[in-house]
């Protein structure tokens, strides 16, 4: 019998009290997902469907450890050159981590880029050690932090997500936490639009797709358990609006991909909201529904499945496209498959796949000089391996494609065109511009070969022969 301590029976008895007082015991929803799209600015709510059954959050709990540690900056207790040290503890996390051993040293600042692209288990322990001094210590600042953020539905007993039965929250609920992140914290809003992080030869990818196939998408934070489906909380900016969505449950990567900017689209566009609708209130007006949440094992990870999801995989990619290792000269180093994938993907989202910023680049050990920040208000220095735009301005706007209707279908069958390649924000004078090639099937990119250098040699003097 597991030993369950004091401090989570009393969260989970005020968890139940207080779901308790909103009404009576709700059932399983009806459909598989959950789905909130909330305006930032007014915290109004656009489109909610189940947004307040209880859900596991997954790795989504990685903006919750974000904002207690920006909380800590903010108070004073840490910075972002503060040097935290990974325990036995933390380098046990499994499965998606970084992969340093026991006494490795990283920055606030480097743990988390990886924390927001590569959803490294290990670092979130690190940061949760490193602030509080174990994870139960951390956990309850976390629930500190939901109680002030009105958060009533959320319950967390660690920092990064993985299974635990008392590790709840809600779209609801995370809607609230990432509107706080963006308006209580906008000087660090460059660490949720991350595409990828180089850490040594190895390169990460960022696992939200939006990122990627959404123009103006500019955070958060995707996660994955099989006993939530595919949970993403993401932000998008267009014509100086930016919303919020949320989607718990999806059956997929691409699913989660394709409905989130399906919900994008009916908020920037008003699609079914009308003045003859119901106005659905604010955010933190929904009322929380008491229930168990829903456990999708079966459905994401079952034998049924033809390629069964692996817990806490993020997404269904090859290992291969989110972490490749690559030569200094080589871009993106991705399989034919998922260039396909992304193809098909940006089709069905009705526009043009979008190429990566450069990498930012992480390491271990103290800030470095000359090293890369993402922060407003600190000097913007730059790697002269890995030059980015400047990720302290605000997010471009980008050209909206013409569309004569959103999601014709939902077929993945490639594109008999394939689409084109844009850059992700105009190149300035101290950027560079990274392509992803579009490949015909079964072809795989290979990195760049470096060019030889040879000594010129002066021509030969005939006289000098003998």
């Amino acid at each position: 019998m597991a030993f369950v301590s004091d401090s989570v029976i009393a969260r989970r008895i005020a968890l139940g009290v207080a779901l308790l007082a909103t009404g009576l015991i709700g059932a399983r929803p009806a459909a598989a997902d959950a789905t909130l799209v909330v305006d930032v600015e007014s915290g109004k709510v656009l489109h909610a469907e189940h947004a307040t059954y209880p859900w596991y959050p997954a790795s989504t709990t990685k903006l919750m450890t974000a904002y207690v540690t920006l909380r800590a900056i903010k108070e004073g207790r840490i910075t972002l050159d503060t040097l935290f040290t990974a325990s036995a503890n933390a380098v046990a996390q499994g499965p998606t981590k970084m992969g340093f051993g026991v006494g490795a040293t990283l920055t606030v600042d480097n743990a988390l880029k990886m924390l927001m692209v590569q959803s490294a288990n290990d670092v979130a322990v690190v940061l949760a050690e490193g602030i509080s001094g174990s994870i139960e210590k951390f956990a309850d600042e976390m629930n500190a932090a939901s109680k002030r953020l009105g958060m009533t539905q959320s319950s967390w007993v660690n920092p990064n997500g993985l299974p635990a039965d008392d590790q709840i929250t809600s779209p609801r609920d995370m809607a609230i936490l990432a509107r706080a992140l963006l308006l209580e914290f906008p000087e660090y809003q460059a660490y949720w639009r991350i595409p990828a992080i180089r850490y040594g030869r190895r390169m990460m990818a960022n696992h939200n797709g939006l990122m990627t196939y959404y123009p103006g998408t500019d955070g958060m934070k995707t996660g994955f358990i099989c006993a939530s489906g595919f949970n993403v909380v993401a932000t998008a900016t267009r014509n100086g609006r930016r919303l919020i969505v949320v989607v718990f449950g999806a059956s997929s990567g691409a699913v989660r991909t394709a409905r989130a900017a399906q919900l994008f689209e009916k908020g920037f566009n008003g699609t079914g909201l009308s003045w003859l609708m119901p106005s659905l209130g604010t955010v933190d007006a929904l009322q929380p529904i008491a229930a168990a949440p829903p456990n999708l094992r079966d459905e994401t990870c079952g034998p049924h499945r033809r390629r069964p999801a692996m817990e806490n995989a993020e997404d269904e990619a090859p290992p291969s496209t989110a972490t490749t290792d690559v030569d200094n000269s080589s871009a993106y180093a991705v399989s034919a498959r998922a260039l396909r994938e992304r193809a098909q993907l940006s089709t069905m989202i009705g526009g043009t796949a979008v190429a990566p910023m450069a990498p930012v680049v992480v390491y271990l050990g103290p800030t470095k000089k000359g090293s890369e920040t993402l922060v407003a208000g600190r000097p913007s220095k730059r790697s002269t391996k890995f030059a980015t735009t400047d990720s302290t301005a605000p997010v471009p706007e980008q050209p909206q494609p013409a569309r004569a209707g959103f999601f014709p279908s939902f077929s993945l069958a490639p594109a008999s065109t394939p689409p084109t390649v844009s850059t992700f924000a105009p190149a300035s004078a101290e950027s560079t511009e990274v392509t992803m090639p579009v490949l015909p099937d079964g072809a795989i990119p290979l990195p760049r070969p470096r060019p030889k250098r040879t000594a010129a040699r002066a021509p030969a003097d005939p006289a000098s022969k003998k």
